[in-house]
Formats: structure tokens, sequence, C-alpha cells
């Protein structure tokens, strides 16, 4: 199966990621980008991952957050056995 990354549209996507040079240029791409739900659900999930490296419960995280046992099992998986991106974000910025 391919990797689900494994696109030239998502390379490119990646690759205006990593063009953007500000933390105001990424506030007006991601607002041009995505929807406010699809925002919200990105800034959840990254917050969902802090706190599970902070050892916080799921019911926890789920009150705080707003965030359903899918999502956080979801996040929770990628944590532990994704391809560290998660990691590697919050390893650099907190």
């Amino acid at each position: 199966m391919k990797d689900k990354l494994d696109s030239s549209s998502v390379d490119f996507l990646i690759d205006a990621v990593l063009s953007l040079k500000s933390r105001d240029e990424a506030a007006a791409f991601f607002d041009d980008l995505l929807t406010v739900a699809e925002l919200k659900s990105m800034s959840q999930r990254l917050e969902v991952a802090r706190m599970l490296q902070n050892r916080e419960t799921y019911q926890d995280i789920s009150v705080k957050t707003g965030a359903s046992t899918a999502t956080i099992s979801r996040v929770a998986r990628a944590l532990n056995y994704g391809k560290g991106g998660y990691n590697t974000v919050l390893g650099r910025i907190i």
C-alpha cells in the first residue's frame, strides 16, 4: 500500500508550509487554506498530543479540549507508533 503522504500535491503543500517565514505568514496561509472547523480540528489534535506527552488522562484531555476519546486514541497511536511528527514538533516548540 502506498504511503498516504506519497503524492505530488502533498509534496507541494509541504513545500508551501516550509516556505513560510513568520507566524503572520503562516496564519494568513492557514486562514486561506483551511475552514475554521479544519483549523480548530488540527489545533485540537496538536493540543491533545501535548497533553498526552504530559501524561494527562483521556478524561481530563476530553474535558479540557472537547476532543472525543476516538480522537485522543488516534493521536496517542500516532505518538506511539507513528512517524514521529508530533514528537518532532512538540520537542521544538515546548
